[in-house]
């Protein structure tokens, strides 16, 4: 099982307990997807990230719903290899 999460490197000058909004998902639960398919957009600091499958595989679950808000390494999807 694979852990997606927003890039540390995104977070580099982001003060410490400041949230992301995942603002949407572009895939749902059992989709396959493709590696570098883009799988959620989220939100930090009035900027947009686009948030990448880092290998095919199946949406297993969704961790955290659209709207809502997430810190620095939280899990926001699982994807099956």
């Amino acid at each position: 099982m694979i852990n997606i999460i927003l890039d540390d490197a995104v977070w580099a000058d982001v003060d410490e307990g400041t949230e992301a909004l995942l603002q949407e998902w572009q895939v749902k639960e059992g989709d396959s997807v493709a590696a570098g398919q883009v799988l959620a957009v989220a939100e930090l600091v009035k900027t947009s990230h686009e948030i990448f499958a880092p290998a095919a595989g199946r949406v297993a679950a969704l961790k955290v719903p659209e709207q809502d808000t997430f810190g620095r390494g939280a899990v926001l999807a699982q994807l099956e290899g």
